[in-house]
């Protein structure tokens, strides 16, 4: 392999490079968003919310990302919407991630202790607030792996854009190949910077880990909230 060939490519890897972390970063956001969402509907005990919850989830993990992707930009034409190639990226990978979240966001909120939501209901919290003062940041520090390896499951899988004509990475590397016929060179400077990557979320994932892990995060939060709350509660009781 020529390396001097390889170095000579990076400005083209990383401008698509840069585009690939635009997707998986906006793909997660918007990903955690929807998930959390419907993490909560799917945990209702109410059927309206639940039971199309279920089925959105079932169905976007159920098909193939490339099927969906190929269904926003090839198929939505054929209705009336044609969109460009980024929102297009963006919608199918968004779409994808958020069913994969809202069950990592649905076994984190169930491995809490029920115990814990009753002593919350009992000292007059709403369901909301028992959940974002003390469910929730106990959920957070488990689902921190699983969502590590989400993200880099999500840059791998936005080399698939590149079949709607996303100038990804991946995209990037085959317009390289189609001008210098040299395969081997280019696709093994595209796996250097797609590891590198990988290698940057994994670090980034796991340094949040541990920072949560040493403030104690997941005992000492939810306590000293609970206790803030009962005595502000048993205040405005004497008060009365």
């Amino acid at each position: 392999m020529d390396i001097k060939f390889m170095i000579g490519l990076c400005p083209v890897l990383l401008k698509g490079a840069v585009m690939t972390m635009e997707l998986t970063c906006l793909s997660m956001l918007f990903g955690m968003t929807i998930g959390l969402g419907l993490a909560l509907a799917r945990i209702s005990r109410s059927p309206f919310f639940s039971k199309p919850a279920s089925l959105y989830i079932w169905w976007m993990r159920g098909t193939p990302l490339l099927m969906q992707l190929f269904l926003i930009y090839y198929g939505l034409p054929q209705a009336g919407m044609t969109l460009d190639p980024f929102p297009a990226a963006v919608i199918g990978m968004t779409l994808n991630a958020s069913a994969y979240i809202a069950e990592i966001f649905r076994g984190g909120i169930l491995s809490i202790d029920k115990g814990q939501t009753e002593a919350a209901r009992s000292l007059g919290m709403t369901y909301m607030q028992s959940m974002r003062w003390v469910i929730f940041p106990q959920t957070l520090p488990r689902i921190i792996p699983p969502l590590g390896n989400e993200a880099v499951a999500r840059l791998k899988d936005s080399s698939l854009v590149s079949t709607i004509a996303m100038v990804d990475l991946m995209r990037s590397a085959q317009q390289m190949i189609a001008t210098t016929f040299r395969p081997l060179e280019v696709y093994f400077a595209a796996g250097i910077l797609y590891l590198v990557l990988t290698t940057a979320f994994t670090v980034l994932f796991g340094t949040w880990e541990r920072r949560l892990a040493e403030r104690s995060v997941i005992h000492a939060r939810p306590a000293v909230r609970l206790k803030t709350w009962f005595m502000g509660l048993a205040g405005m009781r004497e008060s009365q």
